[in-house]
């Protein structure tokens, strides 16, 4: 189970992390890390079709590799 929650870090620098009753008690990674601001991503034709390429690839890779481990 993975829960994200995003938080604005104050200026003193303390928040208070409520943790939902779904989650079992038990030892947890707490970790920080900065938002990205996807609106500032910006994806071009090419780029997008070369995304997609590559994502084709990959999976024709794992397709056949599956396909000779069934035979």
């Amino acid at each position: 189970m993975v829960i994200t929650q995003i938080y604005d870090i104050p200026a003193d620098r303390r928040i208070t992390v409520e943790v939902p009753r779904e989650v079992p008690t038990r030892q947890v990674n707490l970790s920080f890390a900065p938002v990205i601001e996807t609106d500032k991503i910006e994806f071009t034709d090419a780029s997008a079709s070369e995304v997609m390429a590559a994502g084709d690839e990959i999976l024709n890779k794992h397709l056949g590799a599956f396909k000779a481990l069934a035979k």
